[in-house]
């Protein structure tokens, strides 16, 4: 067994924290608001506690700005850490961001892997998250129990920064996913069709996914809850538009969702579930996609 700190207890880093724990790993956590603690892990004072003598660190934080100041900050992990410790990124942020912190972890001889993860709320609490790594063959190797503890697989993609690009490859499905069941509910919709029957068809064919049945289900019972929540959402489709232009890759489909979660969040839909941007598109055609 591993000891791992774990920096970051939101939604996905505590439920990260509690399976390391359940795994027999020795846990140790930290949250930059205090109060935030773990049972069975110990809770340490500072960044600097928490990743002294620790075989992996990691840390799954909300966007670029929360990862500088937590791992590159004047007092952050990389201020403290000491080799042979693993640092792993879980986070979903930019390309060139997971390639900064690669080259200033290898220039203090600290081995790192991008390693983002798919899944939400359920997904972290049930150990079930899909994890896409950059990094390697050797760390990941060093690190594949901790990962298999938060994960049902793990994907090593290759080189440091191919996890944080295939998060946004995958993020873009995503995207696309959402805003096309919107899309199709309030033509339906709009068209005098039953959603309900709708959602049977889509459950049986080809074009069937687990987000158009799973997300379909909850639209039509007007639930939000967030999992994932929109203004998350709306960052991660801004970082694939970024990404894109580096690589000059096209993705049309990228700046409508944007649009959509621009709109979203304008008008306050920022902290209910990413699916809230279908109630956007039902807003213009004036329908209700619930079904009471």
């Amino acid at each position: 067994m591993s000891a791992v700190a774990v920096l970051g207890l939101g939604t996905m880093g505590r439920g990260m924290a509690v399976n390391l724990v359940a795994a027999g790993h020795v846990v140790t956590v930290w949250n930059r608001t205090a109060g935030a603690e773990v049972s069975g892990a110990r809770t340490a004072a500072s960044i600097a506690d928490a990743v002294r003598d620790q075989d992996v660190v990691l840390y799954c934080l909300s966007d670029d700005a929360a990862v500088r100041a937590v791992a590159m900050g004047e007092d952050g992990v990389l201020a403290h850490v000491e080799a042979p410790t693993v640092v792993v990124d879980m986070s979903t942020i930019s390309a060139s961001l997971s390639d900064e912190e690669h080259a200033a972890y290898a220039e203090r001889g600290i081995a790192m892997l991008d390693a983002p993860v798919f899944g939400s709320k359920g997904e972290a609490e049930a150990g079930g998250l899909w994890v896409v790594v950059g990094g390697d063959d050797e760390t990941v190797a060093r690190v594949r129990p901790v990962l298999d503890a938060v994960s049902e697989s793990v994907h090593h993609m290759g080189p440091a920064g191919s996890g944080a690009r295939m998060k946004l490859v995958g993020n873009l499905l995503v995207a696309a996913q959402l805003q096309s069941l919107g899309e199709g509910l309030t033509l339906a919709r709009a068209a005098g069709l039953d959603l309900r029957k709708v959602l049977d068809v889509v459950a049986v064919t080809d074009f069937r996914t687990p987000i158009y049945d799973g997300v379909g289900a909850s639209i039509l019972k007007d639930d939000y809850s967030p999992a994932f929540a929109l203004h998350l959402m709306r960052k991660d489709v801004a970082l694939i538009g970024h990404l894109a232009k580096q690589v000059g890759a096209p993705v049309p489909g990228a700046w409508v969702a944007a649009e959509t979660l621009e709109i979203a969040a304008a008008e306050g839909l920022g902290e209910l579930n990413a699916s809230a941007l279908v109630k956007v598109l039902a807003d213009k055609a004036g329908v209700d996609l619930a079904q009471r």
